[in-house]
Parts: structure tokens; sequence; C-alpha cells
């Protein structure tokens, strides 16, 4: 009886060195992880770009997606998928009143950010969330996009190999997730994670998104001085335009084999010791699923991305 109602979810994440797949069962708030599963992708199958297809060899980027899916040995068609946040761009924006409408928020977004963005404003896919009202009465928005050329190729490609991508986001984003009910615990904080040579910068005050700053940054350990720069000229950005704000909670994520030294790199960098978070204390691991976090690391992401669905 349990498992004919028990609820599943799928999550999958797509990088250029592979996809990575999340079988969680349970609930949002106990989530359980049924199995994981990773296929790799050969060197050149997919590259990570804002402006063209990411995508260079569809059919062998369909074989890798049904093949990892196989090793789940579940049935479930419908995807919460995550990408790299280098395929798309997200940014913090103030608009002076208010929107009659979300057709004209969309209007006034795009005309505001013509200039200031990389590709075609009239291929673009654009989402905003509104995050606060300033005291000055500007709106303080959250505005994501990303081109339609390549959202709509993972999603085409997706279909194909026969699945349903019900839901796609950025890796950031999905980080956040796989830890938020740690997190929601603190009205203000900072979250900085380093996962798959990407540096995320996530600064949230009363409960909302404030700041972030999202970095790539190739053939980087994750505690050199590259990602040492990144935070503290990120955290003076922040401090210069909310010298008000003080960052008082910290937490991190970054890979088991480095994650004590990127602790002590924040601490240094923050003037505040941050709070380790792990994966492995997130979900709890069924027979046919690993518990270590040096295994379960790498599928953090995919993780997230399921649990948006669960």
């Amino acid at each position: 009886m349990t498992m004919l109602f028990s609820r599943t979810s799928i999550g999958v994440e797509i990088s250029p060195a592979g996809i990575a797949f999340a079988l969680l069962g349970g609930t949002a708030s106990a989530p359980r992880l049924e199995r994981v599963a990773y296929a790799p992708l050969a060197p050149g199958c997919v590259h990570v770009s804002l402006r063209e297809a990411n995508v260079l060899d569809p059919q062998s980027f369909s074989n890798a997606v049904r093949n990892a899916h196989n090793l789940l040995l579940h049935s479930g068609s419908r995807l919460s998928v995550t990408l790299p946040d280098a395929v798309g761009r997200v940014m913090m924006l103030d608009v002076e009143g208010r929107f009659k409408s979300r057709a004209e928020g969309l209007d006034i977004i795009r005309w505001k950010l013509k200039k200031n963005i990389p590709f075609d404003i009239a291929d673009t896919h654009l989402d905003y969330q509104q995050l606060s009202v300033r005291n000055n009465g500007n709106m303080a928005l959250m505005v994501a996009l990303v081109s339609r050329a390549v959202i709509c190729q993972y999603e085409e490609l997706l279909m194909a190999a026969g699945f349903t991508p019900a839901r796609i986001d950025f890796n950031s984003f999905n980080l956040y997730r796989a830890f938020e009910n740690r997190l929601s615990l603190q009205d203000d904080l900072a979250l900085i994670t380093f996962y798959d040579n990407t540096l995320s910068i996530m600064i949230f005050v009363d409960g909302i998104l404030e700041f972030q700053r999202v970095k790539e940054l190739p053939e980087s350990s994750g505690v050199d001085s590259r990602v040492y720069m990144e935070i503290t000229s990120s955290l003076k950005v922040y401090r210069d335009r909310f010298p008000e704000r003080e960052v008082t909670h910290v937490f991190c994520s970054a890979p088991p084999d480095v994650a004590r030294e990127f602790c002590g790199m924040l601490a240094e960098a923050a003037g505040v010791e941050p709070s380790l978070l792990e994966i492995k204390s997130v979900v709890k691991p069924s027979d046919s699923a690993p518990a270590d976090q040096d295994s379960l690391f790498p599928f953090t992401a995919a993780i997230g991305a399921a649990l948006r669905s669960l």
C-alpha cells in the first residue's frame, strides 16, 4: 500500500561532463533518496553558451540521458532539470513605480535591459519575480533570462528522448533548494557555494534574496586566490550598496576534498565563521542509494531540482 501511493520526483543536472539523475521519494520536509545515476558525456558534446545551441552532438546527448535514466530503474518521465548558471543570466533590478500587468512588467524590463544583455532581446525568454518594495517606492526584482534557442534545444532534445521537462532552472537556485529546510530557519544569511567550478554568492535579508553573483572559474580548485578574490570583491560590492547591512550568518557548500579549507577561506573573507552544509544530511538514503558525502556531492543540484517537484 505504501508503494502504491508513494510520491516520487526526478531531478536531472545537465553539464558538459555528464548527466546526473536523482530519484526522490518521501516528502519535501523528509525526502528519501531512492537512487542516483550518472552517465558521462564525451568532451565537446555539450558546450555551455549564452547565444548558441549548447548540445553539439544530439544523438550522444540523448543516449546519455536515456542510459542514466535506465539506471534509476524507474519508469517516470517527468523531469525537473537544472542547468549551469552560465547558460543564462540572473540579475537584481530596481524599477520605479508599479506594473499594471505582468505583460507591461516584461515590456519595461526588456526596454531597461536591451543594452545590457549579450544577446538579442527579441530572442530571449525572460521572467521576473518581485522581491520587495523599497522605501522610495521602487520595486526590487529578480530577473532571469535565457536565449530561446538555447532553452528550446534542451526542451526539444529531452522530449525527443521520451521525457517531459516540467521545470528548468539554474544550478545556483537548486543548490539553495537542496538546503532550503535548513536555510529557512534563518532570515538573514549568505549562502556561498562552489560547485562544478562555479562560485555562487546569494545574500538574503528577511528571507528575501537581495544580492546574487555567479562566476565561472574553470580549472579552479575552489580554494585558490581567484575564488578568494571573487568572494571578497562580491562582499565589498554588497556592503558598498547596502552599508547598513551586516552579513552575520554564512552557510557554505563545496566539494568534500576542499570543504574544510573552503570554510576557513570564507571565515577570513567574510569575518564570520561559516556553517558547512552537506547534502548527506538533507536526504535519507534507501538501501539502493549512497549515504556518504563524497558519493552524494556530485548529485547536489539534481537533488535540489527533484525537491522542487516533490
